[in-house]
């Protein structure tokens, strides 16, 4: 790869911020290397490109660091117009992506209360909530259910990487998160992308993720339960 194109990722496997940029780069066929970092022993390049959170992802495109997964998927977008966009042209419709996108994410925020064990009835009630207004949103605005991986933008890189796992999340936190009964054009659109090619390649191994969430579990949600 010339030095002037390289990009480079700096990630960690179970990050969600990091998977929606690895997917992204996937969409475009943008070529990238990847660096795997360890959040509990954090290298000098991660401290040195992003000094000021230390977190992950990070892009670094021509040498120069990008942080926080909704810029880089801006900068992604922005970058490399002519490959499979992920925002629509339109300002108006932009808007509307950044809106969802945004709420997909309290959708994230609520499910971590879910698995964290806060108040977990109205942390439950809170998340079923969020889905039901992505249900609506689906059913009453322009939102759609990508069939085809050519087709992938936004909102489904927000969707899949945040719902996309709910099976072994289920096994681990014993909580039900997806129902088709409930929520029939959600479930449709996560369990279609799941199935997309390009998002099982970027899927950790199953043992891998429930090992992972255990951890989580035993460990980390009970030693920091009101952690935000």
């Amino acid at each position: 790869m010339e030095e002037e194109n390289r990009v480079t990722l700096h990630g960690m496997w179970a990050s969600p911020y990091a998977k929606r940029v690895e997917l992204a780069l996937k969409v475009k066929g943008i070529p990238y290397e990847y660096v795997e970092e360890d959040l509990m022993n954090k290298s000098a390049l991660l401290l040195k490109y992003n000094p000021i959170n230390k977190k992950v992802p990070i892009l670094v495109h021509n040498g120069n660091p990008i942080c926080e997964s909704s810029v880089i998927l801006e900068y992604i977008d922005e970058t490399w117009k002519n490959e499979s966009p992920l925002f629509p042209q339109d300002p108006y419709q932009r808007a509307k992506i950044r809106f969802w996108a945004s709420y997909i994410h309290q959708v994230y925020d609520c499910m971590l209360k879910v698995f964290r064990g806060e108040e977990q009835d109205k942390a439950l009630e809170e998340f079923y909530a969020k889905l039901s207004v992505l249900e609506d949103g689906i059913n009453n605005t322009s939102l759609g259910i990508t069939t085809n991986m050519n087709n992938i933008g936004m909102l489904d890189i927000m969707i899949v990487i945040t719902l996309g796992a709910y099976k072994v999340q289920e096994e681990v936190f014993g909580s039900k998160l997806l129902e088709a009964e409930k929520t029939p054009l959600l479930y449709s659109w996560v369990t279609t992308l799941i199935e997309l090619p390009i998002v099982k390649g970027i899927t950790p191994p199953h043992d891998k993720v429930v090992s992972f969430l255990q951890y989580l579990k035993n460990k980390v949600f009970k030693a920091t339960p009101h952690a935000n």
